[in-house]
């Protein structure tokens, strides 16, 4: 049998993660699922009764995402239209018994190419907040993904929290393609964060696509296409196949590489109409 420790505070977590490399434990929906069937000989650090780890909380500047903080917490919290799209991801992670157990910082930590808070998290420049012994860090999660399975975090780090910039003026959306809604791994989808001023007029934009390269990319050219502009119906034409270079879609049973990219145009087009009149 392997170790097993359930700590009651963030500093009992961290003495432990400088003694040996454990596997964290939060949410348990990936961790299950891959040794189904199988004896559990791994060291295992439990991090569900750190109360420090909870929550969703307004900073001020910026909100926290709580390292054990669910997707239905998410889903249920009252927060403001730029984590609209966020919270519409939230609501189509696995089922609702998913929804129950499973966390947002869980979901970086995987990092599947098709997880689906990542797209939305990316849109918003999320920053992931990585707690040791010596101290707290923090990288953008465009550094902290840096491939499928593969993460920035170091073996006596935590993430300890997710922190999302506030953009008091910004809407947004998340539109997901699976073979149907819900219990499905993405074909792909795609995420607009939009901040639009008081003459309705873009000053930031944020788009990220999920599902369709080893790691979520974000279109920064169609994201400058898109600044300056008014937000008006009909803006999304302004996206075209070019802008969607970066991805580097598969052909799988899923979806063909060609289909991927045609649909992930289309699922750009929308989402950038939703978020404007979110």
């Amino acid at each position: 049998m392997g170790v097993y420790l359930r700590p009651q505070t963030l500093a009992e977590a961290l003495g432990a993660l400088d003694s040996m490399p454990y596997t964290v434990l939060a949410g348990g929906t990936d961790f299950y699922a891959v040794r189904n069937g199988q004896a559990i000989t791994e060291p295992v650090l439990d991090i569900t009764a750190i109360a420090a780890l909870r929550g969703i909380r307004d900073e001020g500047a910026q909100w926290r995402i709580g390292a054990t903080a669910t997707w239905t917490d998410l889903v249920r919290a009252n927060l403001p239209a730029q984590l609209r799209g966020l919270q519409a991801a939230a609501a189509q992670v696995g089922g609702v018994q998913v929804q129950n157990s499973g966390t947002v910082a869980g979901n970086i930590c995987n990092a599947s190419p098709a997880a689906d808070g990542i797209p939305a998290l990316m849109a918003l420049d999320a920053q992931v907040e990585l707690a040791s012994s010596a101290g707290l860090r923090t990288l953008a999660l465009t550094e902290f993904v840096l491939g499928s399975r593969k993460t920035a975090r170091r073996a006596n780090e935590l993430v300890s929290a997710l922190l999302i910039p506030k953009r008091r003026a910004a809407r947004s959306s998340f539109l997901k393609l699976g073979n149907r809604r819900y219990l499905v791994i993405s074909i792909a989808m795609v995420s607009v964060v939009l901040d639009i001023d008081a003459g309705n007029v873009i000053r930031h934009a944020g788009i990220a696509v999920g599902a369709c390269s080893a790691v979520a990319q974000r279109l920064s050219a169609l994201e400058q296409k898109l600044i300056g502009r008014p937000a008006l119906k009909g803006l999304s034409e302004l996206a075209e196949a070019g802008d969607l270079a970066a991805l580097t879609p598969i052909d799988d049973m899923r979806g063909t590489l060609a289909y991927r990219r045609d649909a992930a145009l289309t699922l750009v087009k929308r989402a950038i109409e939703e978020a404007i009149h979110e």
